[in-house]
């Protein structure tokens, strides 16, 4: 039974300031977004009980794509249908969305700056330290029975020692999970009452919301020509790919992501991808708006067009690519997620699932530790193992000395993430300009 009932639900007018709200002052990450959520939609309005909003924030950690802002698209469905949905999670993205391609904009006319360049020193070695504390936090609520030690450490192996595929780790992950809750069935709550659903309406919303997503990439593919040739329709193709294996959240798939926007397309360096995730850090919305700072610059310098002109472009298409399936997840799923809410084997998987995004943090946390503190890092193979090689004369001392700090503020001083940013890029500015003066 859900503990906090629902009060009477709001007008639309009455919620749209509400989601704008959120959408303004979703900063921190996932967990802050969820909390902030949290306190206002269940404590505060109570438009959604305290179940309900578990059961969906459970079904949305099972789908690719950014949780928080898929968690907000739900509620908002279940308040006022299609048109709430749209609202709450448009306005859960929008104003981050609009940042970051400010800040990518002004990146890429003056990113080379030395005084942006140092501040991005500051911003780095914080990002390092965030990653390390979702690493911590998340390993904290993942990791209470040995085989999920044993799930998080494999992943771990394969994708930073064999580079085995993220999707494939994911899958692995979530069938050993299911397996699992068949061997050890586990307590769960009594599932919520829900009204049936019609398998037509469902099917026509899953063509509705594939065509909305998929039709708008392909025209962008026939204009640009094949994926192989242009830029643009290589960042469809690829946005549109990891909007399909981005479970676990953000962080779980931005080493994926990085690497294979460093490594196999040459869109950016693994320094700039840093800069960018520290550019999505310091604005509101998901963190998987990173995907926009890396499509804008891909296309402003690849486009082979005017610069700003195709990174908007860029823009426009790998936000479109990002965030339409996550509509189509929600308005397929959502009229579903309080029967699935108390399923075992649908909880198994997800515990799977999220023993494994432990591994693949750490693999990130690892990869970003290396490219932040030494100048260079090489893929080194043996036979089937690949190895990350940092060249030690390339040791860098003072963004080692700023981890250090930003380490301090967040970890023990608990600052916050905006405060420990501004400080680790002040503290950059200064020691740059005192080595110039």
């Amino acid at each position: 039974m859900d503990v906090t009932p629902d009060r009477p639900e709001p007008t639309f007018r009455e919620a749209l300031p509400v989601w704008a709200k959120i959408g303004v002052m979703s900063f921190g990450g996932p967990a802050g977004q969820i909390a902030l959520m949290h306190r206002i939609l269940v404590d505060e309005r109570g438009w959604i009980g305290a179940q309900r909003f578990l059961h969906a924030l459970n079904f949305c950690m099972l789908l690719p794509g950014p949780e928080a802002m898929q968690l907000a698209t739900y509620v908002g469905w279940r308040l006022h249908g299609t048109i709430g949905g749209l609202t709450a999670g448009l306005l859960f993205v929008l104003p981050g969305a609009l940042v970051v391609l400010a800040l990518s904009m002004a990146y890429a006319l003056f990113g080379q700056a030395p005084l942006v360049t140092a501040a991005f020193v500051g911003i780095k070695a914080a990002v390092l330290v965030i990653v390390v504390e979702a690493l911590i936090k998340v390993a904290r609520r993942a990791l209470h029975r040995p085989h999920d030690w044993v799930i998080a450490a494999a992943a771990f192996f394969a994708i930073f020692f064999l580079a085995a595929p993220f999707p494939l780790i994911i899958a692995a992950a979530a069938l050993i999970g299911f397996v699992l809750a068949l061997i050890f069935p586990q307590s769960l709550p009594e599932p919520l009452s829900a009204p049936p659903v019609s398998f037509a309406a469902t099917l026509r919303t899953a063509l509705l919301w594939l065509a909305i997503w998929i039709l708008p990439l392909a025209a962008v593919a026939a204009l640009f020509g094949p994926a192989t040739d242009n830029v643009i329709a290589d960042i469809a193709l690829f946005f549109s790919k990891l909007a399909v294996v981005t479970f676990g959240g953000a962080y779980a798939v931005l080493a994926y992501m990085a690497q294979q926007a460093v490594e196999t397309y040459g869109w950016l360096s693994a320094g700039e991808m840093l800069d960018g995730l520290g550019l999505a850090e310091t604005t509101p919305g998901p963190l998987i708006l990173v995907t926009e700072f890396v499509g804008f610059l891909a296309a402003y310098r690849d486009g082979g067009g005017p610069p700003l002109a195709y990174g908007l472009l860029g823009a426009a298409v790998t936000l479109w690519a990002t965030f339409a399936p996550c509509f189509l997840w929600i308005f397929v799923g959502a009229p579903y997620i309080e029967r699935l809410g108390s399923n075992a084997k649908l909880a198994g998987a997800l515990g799977g699932v999220t023993a494994a995004v432990v591994g693949v943090i750490l693999n990130l946390s690892v990869w970003f530790a290396l490219h932040v503190i030494f100048g260079r890092v090489d893929a080194v193979e043996h036979g089937p193992f690949r190895l990350w090689m940092p060249e030690l004369a390339s040791f860098d001392p003072v963004a080692a000395l700023l981890a250090v700090l930003a380490a301090v503020l967040l970890l023990w001083l608990r600052l916050g993430i905006m405060a420990t940013l501004a400080a680790t890029a002040s503290a950059a500015l200064a020691l740059h300009l005192l080595a110039g003066s």
